[in-house]
């Protein structure tokens, strides 16, 4: 769990995943994008419902952080949790 200020105002369950390990099946229609600070890492949110699924990362831009709680029969137990340091990110 991240602790950067969009991190915990969502409480989303962020898995690091290589680009070449993820594809985007549907919906890329309904993405928009949300860049901050020095507007590198790529936040997307669904137009329709407001779900933030993924990013691309800043610190690692050939990772994405996928939310597993947007996957449909993911099975969370066991999925290693650890604590990111984000809001000392530079």
């Amino acid at each position: 769990m991240c602790d950067c200020s969009m991190c915990k105002r969502r409480n989303a369950l962020m898995v690091k995943v290589h680009e070449s390990r993820w594809r985007l099946l549907a919906g890329a229609e309904s993405l928009a994008e949300y860049q901050f600070h020095t507007r590198t890492a790529r936040h997307f949110f669904c137009r329709v419902c407001g779900i933030y699924p993924f990013h691309r990362k800043r610190v690692t831009p050939d990772f994405l952080g996928i939310n597993v709680h947007c996957l449909d029969d993911i099975d969370l137990t066991g999925v290693p949790v650890r604590q990111a340091v984000g809001a000392a990110m530079p």
